[in-house]
């Protein structure tokens, strides 16, 4: 445990504020309702702003009687603060003060109110005059301003002494002057001016402020108005604004409620050290001077606390703070050191400020600090720059001390040792690190979930592994202080001993939610993984020490956590490279293809080569700027590309990273300062110029890489004919020069000149064409859900008078002034709605924040003053409002949050804002597509938008659109998961109808190919029959060269899919001629001669006009073929591996061209060559194979040497396990007449073409209707019914069930067209299974001991997960006849079952668990004796 400051003595000249004087110094002491009560002097004459840190308006006062004409009101303008926009605001109102509701800013006056406010002059709220005068907000303390009416009825301003002219004219006789201490503007004093020719004298009396009319006046006054340090003031009453009368007094100096000041106001100490640890704040008596030295030493310290002294600047005035118990607690206008990190405003801005920390000080220890001239704050430890801490330091601070303790910093373990805790969460940010209780085993994941967050302060929970015992380890604040043995995962990097050696690793944890799980491990090969939601981030960190310890810092939001047993326990993705775990696209070893290449461990001096020799990195960036060369491991292969990532920059200085070869060895180089002083074997790219051995061979080559920025990726090869070349984000700059030695070893070389600070190898080997197909930018990102377009919002035709509609009320601009900007949606938003808007323009002359939010309020019914709707949204009547100002959260205008999410006031023309109330009742602010979380809960059922086009944003347009919802007798068809429905259609050949027409036959395509127009981030490979996006999300749009042709089938095959990013690929057709389109960034922004098919809608120039079409092509995985065909009515269908969706858009127009864009999570699609037979034709026994005997049959399948299945005549291009599936069965030669003509009906139950069709796994059947399970995992191949049956007709209301057989059995019970029992496999490679229950079910042998007159006893069940059981489906070895590997298969029949035939009953097979969730015991099997009772309709194969 650290001591903790007790006492602490102030270096001359500063003195610090006191409390209770002694006859010199006056207390300040509260009033009721919290207000300051001051003592006044000078009545009238001074006004101040109640705790102007805290609030910017209600600073409203008017003079005590109505103004003279020609004489002129003049304040001074005193004090003003930085915190705020705005400044005092002057003018004259025609009401009695006497009687006037005080509103909160003076442009809310009305009833003839004239009011200068910047440089504008406002009538009751409305602008009528701008760009007047003098802009007051450019006003400084002592500067005078003043207003005047003339005899004439004009207003004139007065600044400085000086007449800025007519402001108005028309003024009633009677008016008084009207102040605004608003926004920066804190205290102001009447003072005499008179001029020139003015009437009247001085004994007609003076100008005071009035007071309102309950408000008392005190019995005397001091008479000085000379001190600068002083303040003093009446109480207010509730029923006026928050300005107070007052007047300047002696010196007064102020502190915490526990600091007892002595030694002239030199020393502090807090009162009680051993009973409390707050409300030790102290404040320097008046503002520093540039480059003073205010320090402090330490004189005493107790034992009782952990923690130490916090120190910093402050713009707030001691006189007017109302001290918080703790600094970090002041959310404005605060900049303070804090342990060895610097917090603004409470918030960490800098983690690692120095390598002091003030928590490890000691008695006698001395702490300084001093702003320099040009804004940069410095801290002084024992007389020690510590360097810039910051440089937007204000120019008018106050130096701040904090004598701060904690009891005990450390996190509290409950919950038998599995939930950690921090205390006091919402007070201190740190002290929160626990450590496993024993060492991580080899492979072992430890894994803890969030259970409570915070939002008061940066940072969140840090997860890693350490070598030390928690033992022996004296706990740290923070984790990343510890400088040995430990490797951390923090925000989105990873450091290991306290030093940074990744920066965009993976999921950024300072964005995770409660409830959200983090996880570390480490692996046999000593390399570090971490998790997040169970996603596998990638590699972190090589060379782990096998015995080490988790380690969980709960800092900054992260408050609580607990370990997570296996049990509950998420799976973890599956890690996606071969050999290796899941990379995160973030990762400098993502899309990695498993290259030896390295940086080698000799480099420059300034050289630092971590993350397993793959990233290289300049330490002292900011101080050095060259010594940074580094080589590769080995040296390079012809053709083989050398591409390395920018992941860090720095603007401090010129010049930025050279590349090129060399063939000097890596221990024969004595590495020089920079890589253009190496002067022999060396050919390298500096800029644009082309060098060799420091010399330049040419100039202005086709990049450059002083242009350059993080991210971008740059990539080198020698070709086998000594040619060099460049590729810049995969793309060859073509040849750099020529005359490499080509039977001469050759590395890459790298300088990390300038302002390239880090790169990382991406892990591109080999030819350029196969090292491009897939992006390896590190470019951070976080996924952006934005809106579909379809029918657009539109804005309420209600809205502020300054605001003027445009493109069909889509876009909102303010044309005047700076506020009566507000605007309503014109619909209420529905539950996960997004409304979401774009900016547009900016005005950088006006100050405030763009407002957002929901409300009660309905546009059509607000009340409209005559000056219209409200200058601001948070004056706007409703029942409920909700709003986010800045980064401020308000409910009907009262604060309701701070610090929430990205300001407001930070957007710039480009953002995207947008606002979605969630079904839990809470709105949510996103941010470009980010969710910035829940701002507001309890949020209204039915609620409008409402923006206010305030200060700085003066035009937004809309790019959201609304849901449609459309009758259910206007949706086009799509794939049902209902194989039998109740619908089905009569005929015994269709027993399937949820499938559609398979594609007409046509004559074969013709030579198709992507276009060589198309988006800035598509590479075409394969002869332009391959396109791949190889940088960000969008602008991934590629064409194809050709028109399609009507009636003929275009298809692609979806190669690759990146899970780090939402939304996948969308495809249409474009009816005007691609050569010359540009293309926007998506294709849902073509809004000319355009039909697009994206998710499961369907768009028409962005315009939705179809929901609910086909299968979502967001859930399309990898390998699946879709396809587009106009048909010669001219509609447009889409193909999903070959299953017709049916019409999606009507009159597409001839010559029409094919559009793919490869958004979001697809990456790389390949033109699908239709080559195949149509559909449809004639089945002919290609082989001669009909007639073959059973015998030959069996020799075919187990020596597969005898036989081949046919060629696969289905243009359905099916996935790669219903083709197995399919061989498997063409294996058993069972006649073609059996089953339906069209393949087309058999349906893949695996994993992907289940989701793809959006099957749920149960339905009902029969009448009454029972519940049965789809086949999941088995291929469906649907049988003909055998028109001799009688029942066929009425089969429809028969149950359905499933029936497990032998191969053998197959033929048998097609030819009867029923079940029979008794039948084995003569395929089966082991014995035949006998029932377990001795109730001779499927598997006894022929010569059953079962009675010839006895009826057959069969076995049934509605799922497959016991029907498909072994001792039922026995298992067949069989050799493919495609792959020549060996399979095992099964079969199974699934019937329709006459109700009231069966009996269901208890299983006569065990299983080691419950099988189906939905079959109980009861009813998992049915067994019936009834001939005629059960009808095939499918057959249906399993493989593993």
């Amino acid at each position: 445990m650290l001591p903790e400051p007790r006492a602490i003595a102030v270096k001359p000249p500063l003195s610090v504020t006191g409390g209770k004087g002694n006859g010199v110094f006056t207390p300040i002491t509260r009033g009721s309702g919290g207000i300051l009560r001051l003592l006044p002097v000078n009545p009238g004459k001074s006004a101040a702003r109640a705790q102007p840190g805290q609030e910017f308006n209600h600073g409203l006062v008017l003079s005590r009687e109505p103004l003279r004409p020609g004489r002129v009101f003049t304040v001074r303008i005193d004090r003003k603060v930085n915190s705020w926009s705005g400044s005092i605001e002057i003018g004259v109102t025609a009401l009695d003060p006497a009687h006037l509701d005080f509103p909160s800013s003076a442009t809310g006056l009305k009833g003839g109110s004239w009011i200068v406010s910047g440089c504008s002059v406002l009538r009751d709220g409305r602008s009528i005059l701008e760009e007047y005068g003098q802009d007051l907000d450019q006003l400084g303390e002592g500067d005078c301003v003043g207003v005047q009416r003339t005899a004439t009825g004009e207003l004139r301003l007065w600044v400085n002494g000086t007449d800025c002219g007519v402001a108005a004219t028309g003024l009633p006789p009677r008016v008084w002057a009207v102040v605004d201490l608003y926004g920066k503007c804190t205290q102001i004093t009447v003072v005499p001016s008179e001029p020139p020719g003015a009437e009247g004298t001085e004994e007609e009396g003076e100008e005071v402020l009035s007071l309102p009319c309950n408000q008392s006046r005190p019995d005397k006054f001091p008479n000085s108005l000379d001190s600068e340090n002083s303040f003093s003031g009446l109480e207010l009453s509730e029923a006026v604004s928050s300005a107070i009368l007052s007047a300047y007094d002696s010196s007064l100096l102020n502190c915490g409620s526990l600091i007892k000041l002595s030694n002239g106001h030199k020393t502090a100490e807090r009162r009680r050290p051993l009973d409390e640890f707050n409300n030790g704040v102290v404040i320097t008596n008046r503002p520093l001077r540039d480059a003073e030295m205010f320090e402090i030493r330490i004189d005493k310290l107790v034992d009782k606390w952990s923690g130490s002294i916090e120190i910093g600047v402050t713009t707030h005035n001691p006189n007017s703070l109302e001290y918080p118990a703790t600094m970090t607690n002041l959310r404005s206008g605060t900049i303070m050191m804090s342990g060895c990190g610097i917090l603004t405003n409470g918030k960490g801005t800098r983690r690692e400020y120095c390598e002091f920390s003030l928590d490890e000080l000691q008695e006698g220890d001395h702490i300084g600090l001093t702003r320099k001239a040009n804004n940069a704050l410095h801290f002084y430890i024992n007389g020690i720059d510590q360097g810039v801490a910051t440089t937007l330091t204000p120019p008018v601070v106050y130096g701040v001390v904090d004598l701060y303790g904690m009891a005990v910093k450390k996190a509290a373990i409950t919950n038998e040792g599995r939930t950690a805790l921090r205390p006091h969460a919402t007070d201190d940010f740190n002290h929160g690190v626990v450590l496993s209780s024993r060492p991580l085993r080899t492979g072992e994941v430890f894994q803890v979930r969030i259970d409570k967050m915070v939002d008061k302060w940066a940072g969140s929970i840090e997860i890693g592994v350490t070598t030390h015992n928690p033992t022996y380890l004296q706990l740290p604040s923070t984790m990343t202080n510890l400088r040995s043995g430990t490797w951390m995962m923090t925000g989105n990097g990873v450091m290991h001993n306290g030093t940074t050696i990744l920066d965009e690793y993976g999921h950024n944890l300072d964005r995770l939610k409660a409830g959200d799980t983090v996880g570390v491990v480490r692996k046999e090969d000593g390399t570090l993984h971490f998790f997040v939601n169970g996603a596998a981030q990638g590699p972190a960190a090589w060379n782990v020490p096998p015995a080490v310890y988790a380690v969980v810092d709960l800092y900054g939001q992260a408050a609580q956590a607990t370990i997570v047993d296996d049990a509950e326990m998420l799976p973890l993705v599956e890690e996606l490279v071969e050999g290796g775990a899941a990379l995160s696209p973030g990762s400098p070893s993502s899309g990695a293809s498993g290259s030896d290449l390295r940086f080698h461990h000799l480099h420059g001096s300034n050289a630092v080569i971590t993350n397993g020799g793959r990233t290289a990195l300049r330490h002292n960036c900011r101080s050095e700027f060259n010594d940074a060369i580094v080589i590769s491991n080995r040296s390079l292969r012809d053709g083989e590309l050398f591409e390395i990532v920018i992941q860090k920059m720095v603007d401090r200085w010129s010049g930025s990273i050279e590349a090129g070869v060399t063939a000097i060895r890596p221990e024969d180089l004595e590495f020089p300062n920079t890589m253009t002083d190496i002067d022999y074997d060396t050919w390298m790219l500096s800029g644009t110029a082309i060098m060799q051995d420091g010399n330049t061979m040419r100039n202005n080559y086709g990049c450059d890489l002083d242009s350059l920025g993080a991210g971008a990726r740059i990539g080198m090869m020698r070709s086998a004919k000594g040619d060099l070349r460049y590729f810049i984000n995969g793309v060859d700059q073509g040849i750099a020069c020529s005359g490499l030695p080509t039977g001469k070893e050759v590395f890459a070389v790298v300088d990390l000149y300038g302002q390239c600070v880090q790169v990382s190898i991406t892990g591109a080997t080999g030819p350029v064409d196969n090292s491009l197909s897939t992006s390896n930018a590190t470019e951070k990102s976080f996924p952006l859900h934005s809106p579909v377009p379809g029918v657009a919002h539109r804005f309420h035709g209600s809205c502020g008078k300054n605001v003027a509609f445009q493109d069909d009320g889509c876009r909102a601009a303010r044309v005047a002034g700076y506020c009566h900007g507000i605007v309503f949606s014109m619909k209420e938003l529905k539950v996960e709605e997004v409304f979401e808007v774009k900016i547009e323009a900016v005005d950088e002359k006006w100050a405030g924040s763009f407002h957002v939010g929901l409300t009660t309020l309905l546009p059509g019914e607000a009340p409209l003053s005559p000056a219209g709707l409200p200058a601001s949204v948070l004056e706007l009547p409703a029942k409920a409002t909700w709003l986010v100002a800045g980064a401020e959260v308000r409910r009907n205008g009262v604060l309701q949050r701070q610090n929430y999410g990205c300001s407001l006031e930070r957007l710039a023309v480009g953002n995207r804002v947008g606002v979605k109330r969630c079904a839990d009742d809470t709105m949510h602010i996103l941010i470009d597509g980010e969710d910035m979380g829940a701002a507001a809960t309890g949020v209204a059922k039915n609620v409008y938008v409402v923006l206010d086009l305030y200060g700085r944003v003066t035009a937004v347009s809309i790019v959201s659109s609304t849901v449609l919802e459309e009758p259910d007798g206007t949706k086009p068809p799509s794939v049902t998961s209902e194989p039998y429905s109740e619908e089905e259609e009569e005929e015994e050949e269709q027993p399937t109808p949820c499938e559609s027409e398979a594609p007409p036959a046509t004559a074969a395509l013709g030579t198709m190919e992507f276009l060589e127009n198309h988006g800035k981030n598509i590479l075409l490979s394969n002869g332009n029959l391959t396109a791949t996006r190889v940088a960000s999300y969008n602008q991934g749009i590629v064409v194809i060269a050709q028109p399609l042709p009507p009636g003929q089938l275009f298809q692609v095959q979806i190669d690759f899919l990146n899970p780090q990013w939402t939304s996948s690929l969308s495809l249409g057709v474009i009816g005007t001629c691609p050569e010359r389109l540009n293309f926007p960034a998506t294709a849902c922004s073509l809004k000319r001669s355009a039909w697009l098919l994206q998710r499961d809608s369907v768009f028409h120039n962005s315009l939705k006009i179809c929901e609910n079409y086909g299968p979502n092509l967001d859930t399309c995985p990898e390998g699946t073929v879709l396809g587009l065909l106009v048909d010669a009515n001219a509609g447009l269908h889409l193909y999903v591996n070959g299953m017709d969706q049916g019409v999606a858009a009507h009159d597409i127009p001839a010559p029409c061209y094919v559009l793919v864009d490869l958004y979001g999570q697809c990456e790389q699609v390949t033109i699908v060559t239709n080559d195949a037979l149509a559909v449809g034709g004639e089945s002919t026994d290609v082989h001669g194979q009909g007639d073959m005997e059973k015998a030959d049959m069996v020799d075919g399948i187990k020596e597969s040497v005898c036989w081949t299945p046919p060629m696969d005549v289905s243009t359905t291009k099916t996935c790669e396990y219903h083709a197995l599936c399919t061989r498997f069965k063409d294996l058993l030669l069972l006649p073609d007449d059996y089953f339906t003509e069209d393949p087309k009906f058999s349906l893949c139950y695996c994993e992907s073409c289940h989701r793809l069709r959006g099957d749920e796994a149960y339905y009902k059947r029969g009448d009454p209707p029972r519940d049965y399970a789809l086949p999941f995992g088995w291929c469906h191949f649907n049988l003909r019914v055998n028109p001799r049956l009688e029942v066929a007709s009425t089969c429809k209301k028969w149950h359905m069930a499933y029936h497990g057989t032998s191969v053998g059995a197959v033929r048998r019970m097609l030819d009867q067209g029923e079940l029979v029992s008794g039948s084995t496999s003569i395929l089966s490679c082991q014995p035949p299974k006998a029932d377990p229950q001795g109730g001779g079910c499927y598997h006894e042998a022929e010569n059953s001991s079962q009675g010839r007159g006895e009826p057959q006893r069969v076995v049934l069940s509605p799922t497959l997960r016991y029907a498909g059981l072994e001792p039922f489906a026995t298992k067949v070895h069989f050799q493919d006849p495609k792959s020549q590997r060996h399979q095992v298969a099964q079969v199974a029949f699934q019937v329709w079952v006459r109700p009231g035939s069966y009996k269901p009953g208890p299983p006569s097979v065990s299983a080691p668990e419950a099988l189906d969730p939905r079959f109980g015991p009861t009813d998992i099997e049915w067994v019936t004796k009834e001939k005629g009772a059960t009808v095939l309709c499918g057959l249906l194969v399993h493989v593993e």
